[in-house]
């Protein structure tokens, strides 16, 4: 889980270099940015997993738990990450 926007690194670049090493590890990106906002501008590629900030704990554990049910679905043949809206 990580932030969209950082210093020195964006949330992309940090995304990339984790896959690099877990290549199946799964991802959830939050900001306190719309999900529009970010994809209108290219920050992140469309499919993958956020969260708008302010979140709280139930809903972060219910996209996390997706997150992780679609890990395990992976040899079902469904897509590796989608969107996952509120």
């Amino acid at each position: 889980m990580t932030d969209v926007v950082m210093p020195e690194m964006n949330g992309r670049d940090l995304a990339g270099q984790i896959r690099a090493l877990y290549p199946d590890i799964r991802l959830l990106f939050m900001s306190g940015y719309t999900a529009n906002v970010i994809a209108h501008q290219g920050i992140l590629d469309d499919g993958v997993a956020f969260i708008q900030k302010p979140f709280s704990t139930a809903d972060m554990t219910v996209k996390v738990r997706k997150l992780l049910d679609m890990a395990s679905d992976k040899n079902q043949g469904y897509p590796k990450q989608k969107f996952l809206r509120p």
